[in-house]
Protein backbone atom coordinates (compact mmCIF):
# COMPACT_ATOMS: atom_id res chain seq x y z
CA UNK A 1 0.00 0.00 0.00
CA UNK A 2 1.01 3.57 -0.57
CA UNK A 3 0.51 6.88 2.08
CA UNK A 4 2.24 9.63 3.07
CA UNK A 5 3.23 9.93 6.50
CA UNK A 6 0.98 12.79 8.85
CA UNK A 7 3.14 11.72 12.08
CA UNK A 8 6.29 10.92 13.41
CA UNK A 9 6.84 10.54 16.70
CA UNK A 10 10.73 8.60 16.46
CA UNK A 11 9.14 5.21 16.82
CA UNK A 12 5.65 4.81 15.40
CA UNK A 13 4.81 6.72 12.24
CA UNK A 14 0.87 7.85 11.17
CA UNK A 15 0.57 7.08 8.02
CA UNK A 16 -2.57 7.73 5.67
CA UNK A 17 -3.11 5.67 3.09
CA UNK A 18 -4.24 6.57 -0.45
CA UNK A 19 -7.57 5.07 0.57
CA UNK A 20 -7.63 7.75 2.79
CA UNK A 21 -7.48 5.20 6.14
CA UNK A 22 -4.58 5.84 8.49
CA UNK A 23 -2.40 3.25 9.96
CA UNK A 24 0.08 3.40 12.65
CA UNK A 25 3.32 2.08 11.09
CA UNK A 26 6.92 0.92 12.14
CA UNK A 27 9.85 0.52 9.52
CA UNK A 28 12.43 -1.67 9.71
CA UNK A 29 15.68 -1.92 11.09
CA UNK A 30 16.98 -1.89 7.82
CA UNK A 31 16.69 2.03 7.07
CA UNK A 32 18.88 3.33 10.00
CA UNK A 33 21.48 1.58 8.35
CA UNK A 34 21.33 2.73 4.84
CA UNK A 35 23.84 5.76 5.01
CA UNK A 36 21.20 8.06 6.24
CA UNK A 37 22.86 10.10 8.82
CA UNK A 38 19.40 11.24 10.41
CA UNK A 39 17.74 11.34 13.28
CA UNK A 40 14.89 10.49 11.53
CA UNK A 41 14.97 8.28 8.54
CA UNK A 42 11.44 8.72 7.43
CA UNK A 43 10.20 12.27 8.39
CA UNK A 44 6.24 14.10 8.22
CA UNK A 45 4.95 14.22 4.54
CA UNK A 46 7.29 11.47 3.21
CA UNK A 47 5.24 9.67 0.72
CA UNK A 48 5.69 5.63 1.82
CA UNK A 49 5.29 1.97 0.75
CA UNK A 50 3.74 -0.17 3.46
CA UNK A 51 2.51 -3.67 4.10
CA UNK A 52 -0.13 -4.04 6.68
CA UNK A 53 0.65 -6.43 9.50
CA UNK A 54 -1.80 -7.87 12.59
CA UNK A 55 -0.41 -7.43 15.79
CA UNK A 56 -3.24 -9.36 17.75
CA UNK A 57 -6.54 -7.26 17.63
CA UNK A 58 -4.92 -4.50 16.15
CA UNK A 59 -3.54 -3.60 12.25
CA UNK A 60 -0.62 -2.01 11.83
CA UNK A 61 1.69 -1.14 9.26
CA UNK A 62 5.38 -1.47 8.34
CA UNK A 63 7.39 1.05 5.99
CA UNK A 64 9.06 -1.02 3.20
CA UNK A 65 9.99 2.39 1.18
CA UNK A 66 10.12 6.06 1.08
CA UNK A 67 9.60 7.71 -2.20
CA UNK A 68 11.79 10.26 -3.56
CA UNK A 69 11.99 13.68 -1.56
CA UNK A 70 11.22 16.57 -4.01
CA UNK A 71 12.28 18.42 -0.98
CA UNK A 72 13.09 18.80 2.63
CA UNK A 73 13.40 21.26 5.55
CA UNK A 74 17.16 19.88 7.76
CA UNK A 75 18.56 20.71 10.51
CA UNK A 76 21.25 19.79 12.25
CA UNK A 77 20.71 18.34 15.78
CA UNK A 78 22.00 20.61 18.45
CA UNK A 79 22.90 17.84 20.98
CA UNK A 80 24.35 14.89 18.19
CA UNK A 81 26.06 17.34 16.63
CA UNK A 82 27.17 14.73 13.70
CA UNK A 83 23.59 13.93 12.60
CA UNK A 84 20.56 15.74 11.07
CA UNK A 85 16.92 16.02 11.55
CA UNK A 86 14.70 16.07 8.99
CA UNK A 87 11.95 18.19 10.03
CA UNK A 88 9.26 17.73 6.82
CA UNK A 89 9.43 16.71 3.49
CA UNK A 90 7.62 17.60 0.22
CA UNK A 91 6.36 21.30 1.01
CA UNK A 92 5.44 23.68 -1.27
CA UNK A 93 5.72 26.19 1.05
CA UNK A 94 7.51 27.32 4.61
CA UNK A 95 6.06 29.79 6.86
CA UNK A 96 8.17 31.10 9.93
CA UNK A 97 7.06 32.93 12.66
CA UNK A 98 8.75 36.07 14.28
CA UNK A 99 8.55 38.02 17.28
CA UNK A 100 10.22 40.79 18.62
CA UNK A 101 9.60 39.75 22.37
CA UNK A 102 8.55 36.77 24.49
CA UNK A 103 10.07 35.33 22.39
CA UNK A 104 12.62 37.28 20.65
CA UNK A 105 13.49 35.58 17.22
CA UNK A 106 17.06 36.98 16.20
CA UNK A 107 17.78 37.54 12.25
CA UNK A 108 20.40 34.83 12.53
CA UNK A 109 17.77 32.46 12.88
CA UNK A 110 15.38 34.16 10.36
CA UNK A 111 18.77 34.12 7.95
CA UNK A 112 19.58 30.27 8.71
CA UNK A 113 15.78 29.21 8.15
CA UNK A 114 15.40 31.24 4.83
CA UNK A 115 18.88 30.12 3.41
CA UNK A 116 17.90 26.56 3.97
CA UNK A 117 14.40 27.26 2.41
CA UNK A 118 16.54 28.48 -1.13
CA UNK A 119 18.89 25.68 -0.82
CA UNK A 120 15.92 23.28 -1.55
CA UNK A 121 13.88 25.78 -3.62
CA UNK A 122 11.18 26.29 -1.11
CA UNK A 123 9.11 29.60 -1.22
CA UNK A 124 9.44 30.86 2.06
CA UNK A 125 7.07 33.38 3.62
CA UNK A 126 7.67 35.74 7.16
CA UNK A 127 5.07 36.12 9.48
CA UNK A 128 5.58 38.76 11.98
CA UNK A 129 3.17 37.71 14.88
CA UNK A 130 1.97 39.63 18.09
CA UNK A 131 1.49 42.94 16.38
CA UNK A 132 -0.99 43.85 18.27
CA UNK A 133 1.05 43.67 21.50
CA UNK A 134 3.66 45.44 20.73
CA UNK A 135 4.22 49.53 21.28
CA UNK A 136 4.92 52.04 18.71
CA UNK A 137 8.67 51.34 19.06
CA UNK A 138 8.25 48.31 18.37
CA UNK A 139 5.92 48.38 15.63
CA UNK A 140 8.63 50.39 13.73
CA UNK A 141 11.19 48.16 14.46
CA UNK A 142 8.61 45.22 12.60
CA UNK A 143 8.12 47.30 9.85
CA UNK A 144 12.03 48.15 9.57
CA UNK A 145 12.46 43.97 9.10
CA UNK A 146 9.74 43.44 7.03
CA UNK A 147 10.61 46.29 4.61
CA UNK A 148 14.45 44.49 4.74
CA UNK A 149 13.17 41.41 3.73
CA UNK A 150 10.48 42.13 0.99
CA UNK A 151 13.68 44.09 -0.52
CA UNK A 152 15.17 40.83 -1.04
CA UNK A 153 11.72 39.46 -2.29
CA UNK A 154 10.38 37.43 0.76
CA UNK A 155 6.70 37.72 1.14
CA UNK A 156 6.26 39.07 4.96
CA UNK A 157 2.55 39.55 6.90
CA UNK A 158 2.22 41.33 10.02
CA UNK A 159 -0.49 39.39 12.05
CA UNK A 160 -2.27 38.34 15.08
CA UNK A 161 -2.76 34.84 16.04
CA UNK A 162 -4.72 35.87 18.95
CA UNK A 163 -6.92 38.30 17.41
CA UNK A 164 -7.20 37.21 13.61
CA UNK A 165 -5.47 39.97 12.36
CA UNK A 166 -4.39 38.95 8.86
CA UNK A 167 -4.89 35.43 9.38
CA UNK A 168 -7.50 35.35 5.89
CA UNK A 169 -3.64 36.68 3.88
CA UNK A 170 -2.18 33.71 5.69
CA UNK A 171 -4.96 31.38 4.27
CA UNK A 172 -4.68 32.38 0.96
CA UNK A 173 -0.96 31.86 0.46
CA UNK A 174 -2.04 27.74 1.47
CA UNK A 175 -4.91 27.31 -0.65
CA UNK A 176 -3.77 24.03 -2.54
CA UNK A 177 -0.68 23.64 -0.71
CA UNK A 178 1.23 21.75 1.96
CA UNK A 179 2.86 24.02 3.98
CA UNK A 180 4.74 23.92 7.44
CA UNK A 181 4.44 26.66 9.96
CA UNK A 182 8.01 27.07 12.37
CA UNK A 183 9.31 29.21 14.57
CA UNK A 184 11.11 29.44 18.51
CA UNK A 185 8.80 27.83 20.64
CA UNK A 186 6.38 30.60 21.95
CA UNK A 187 5.94 32.30 19.01
CA UNK A 188 2.51 31.51 18.26
CA UNK A 189 2.18 28.69 16.02
CA UNK A 190 -0.28 26.56 17.41
CA UNK A 191 -2.35 30.03 18.19
CA UNK A 192 -2.04 30.77 14.67
CA UNK A 193 -3.03 26.56 13.46
CA UNK A 194 -5.97 26.83 15.90
CA UNK A 195 -6.83 30.50 14.32
CA UNK A 196 -7.09 28.82 10.78
CA UNK A 197 -8.98 25.82 11.70
CA UNK A 198 -10.51 25.94 15.10
CA UNK A 199 -11.70 22.51 14.92
CA UNK A 200 -8.01 21.11 15.28
CA UNK A 201 -7.69 22.95 19.05
CA UNK A 202 -4.60 22.61 19.18
CA UNK A 203 -2.97 22.43 22.96
CA UNK A 204 -1.44 25.68 23.73
CA UNK A 205 0.42 27.67 26.67
CA UNK A 206 1.47 30.39 28.41
CA UNK A 207 5.14 31.98 27.69
CA UNK A 208 7.08 30.88 30.73
CA UNK A 209 7.29 33.92 32.58
CA UNK A 210 11.31 33.14 33.94
CA UNK A 211 12.75 32.74 30.81
CA UNK A 212 10.38 35.03 28.77
CA UNK A 213 10.76 31.95 25.96
CA UNK A 214 7.76 30.00 24.68
CA UNK A 215 7.37 26.36 26.44
CA UNK A 216 7.00 23.14 23.78
CA UNK A 217 3.43 22.45 23.05
CA UNK A 218 4.38 20.24 20.12
CA UNK A 219 6.18 17.38 21.06
CA UNK A 220 6.56 16.04 17.29
CA UNK A 221 5.60 17.30 13.71
CA UNK A 222 2.50 16.51 12.66
CA UNK A 223 0.30 17.25 9.27
CA UNK A 224 -2.97 18.17 9.40
CA UNK A 225 -6.06 18.30 6.57
CA UNK A 226 -7.55 21.41 6.98
CA UNK A 227 -11.52 22.43 5.65
CA UNK A 228 -10.20 25.37 2.84
CA UNK A 229 -8.27 22.82 0.75
CA UNK A 230 -4.53 23.08 2.80
CA UNK A 231 -2.58 20.60 4.35
CA UNK A 232 -0.35 22.30 6.94
CA UNK A 233 3.00 20.55 8.70
CA UNK A 234 2.36 21.63 12.63
CA UNK A 235 6.51 21.30 14.02
CA UNK A 236 8.28 21.35 17.77
CA UNK A 237 9.30 24.81 18.58
CA UNK A 238 13.01 25.13 17.48
CA UNK A 239 15.98 26.54 19.73
CA UNK A 240 18.66 25.76 17.65
CA UNK A 241 18.84 26.02 13.88
CA UNK A 242 22.49 24.81 12.65
CA UNK A 243 22.72 24.56 8.60
CA UNK A 244 23.73 20.83 7.46
CA UNK A 245 25.47 20.02 3.98
CA UNK A 246 26.08 23.63 2.82
CA UNK A 247 29.37 24.29 1.00
CA UNK A 248 31.33 28.03 1.97
CA UNK A 249 31.37 28.60 -1.79
CA UNK A 250 27.79 28.13 -2.20
CA UNK A 251 26.19 30.12 0.97
CA UNK A 252 26.42 33.49 -0.33
CA UNK A 253 23.93 31.92 -3.55
CA UNK A 254 21.21 31.11 -0.58
CA UNK A 255 21.41 34.70 0.20
CA UNK A 256 19.63 36.14 -2.56
CA UNK A 257 21.28 39.85 -2.89
CA UNK A 258 24.38 38.42 -2.52
CA UNK A 259 23.84 35.93 -5.77
CA UNK A 260 22.45 39.54 -7.82
CA UNK A 261 26.18 40.81 -7.29
CA UNK A 262 28.54 37.87 -7.88
CA UNK A 263 29.27 37.97 -11.15
CA UNK A 264 30.25 41.51 -10.53
CA UNK A 265 33.30 40.38 -8.00
CA UNK A 266 36.44 40.17 -9.15
CA UNK A 267 36.99 36.28 -9.18
CA UNK A 268 34.08 34.11 -9.34
CA UNK A 269 34.71 32.39 -6.09
CA UNK A 270 34.75 35.17 -3.95
CA UNK A 271 33.71 34.48 -0.03
CA UNK A 272 32.74 38.13 0.22
CA UNK A 273 35.34 38.20 2.79
CA UNK A 274 38.46 39.42 2.80
CA UNK A 275 38.70 39.36 -1.26
CA UNK A 276 39.74 42.51 -3.31
CA UNK A 277 36.77 44.02 -5.69
CA UNK A 278 34.06 42.08 -3.37
CA UNK A 279 30.91 43.89 -5.29
CA UNK A 280 29.14 42.47 -1.87
CA UNK A 281 31.16 44.46 0.19
CA UNK A 282 30.87 47.41 -2.01
CA UNK A 283 27.13 47.21 -1.81
CA UNK A 284 27.39 46.74 2.25
CA UNK A 285 29.52 49.83 2.48
CA UNK A 286 26.73 51.80 0.68
CA UNK A 287 23.65 50.39 2.56
CA UNK A 288 22.61 48.46 -0.26
CA UNK A 289 23.09 45.12 1.93
CA UNK A 290 22.00 44.87 5.30
CA UNK A 291 24.88 44.11 8.21
CA UNK A 292 22.47 41.90 9.81
CA UNK A 293 22.38 39.37 6.92
CA UNK A 294 25.94 39.54 6.57
CA UNK A 295 26.58 39.02 9.92
CA UNK A 296 24.69 35.94 9.53
CA UNK A 297 26.51 34.69 6.19
CA UNK A 298 30.19 35.18 8.18
CA UNK A 299 28.99 33.57 10.95
CA UNK A 300 27.75 30.36 8.43
CA UNK A 301 30.72 30.34 5.91
CA UNK A 302 33.41 30.41 8.77
CA UNK A 303 31.37 28.20 11.23
CA UNK A 304 31.35 30.49 13.92
CA UNK A 305 29.14 29.14 16.40
CA UNK A 306 27.43 26.66 13.90
CA UNK A 307 25.10 25.16 16.52
CA UNK A 308 23.55 28.55 17.09
CA UNK A 309 21.40 28.72 19.88
CA UNK A 310 19.03 31.86 20.20
CA UNK A 311 19.90 33.00 23.94
CA UNK A 312 23.63 32.64 23.14
CA UNK A 313 23.28 36.46 21.21
CA UNK A 314 22.96 40.15 22.78
CA UNK A 315 19.25 41.90 22.40
CA UNK A 316 21.06 44.11 19.60
CA UNK A 317 21.28 41.40 16.97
Amino acid sequence: MKGIVYKSTGSWYTVKANSGDFYECRIKGKFRIKGIKSTNPVAVGDNVVFEIEKMGDETTGIITDIGDRKNYIIRKSVKLSKQTHIIASNLDRVFLLVTLKNPKTYTIFIDRFLATAEAYDIPAVLLFNKIDAYDEEELLEVKYLAALYRKIGYTCIGISAKSGKNVDKVKELMLGKTSMFSGNSGVGKSTLINALEPSLNIKTTKISEQHLQGQHTTTFAEMFDLSFDARIIDTPGIRGFGIFDMEKDEIGDYFPEFFKLKSACKFNNCLHLDEPKCAVKVALENNEVAWSRYKSYVQMVTGEDDTYRFDNFDTNQ
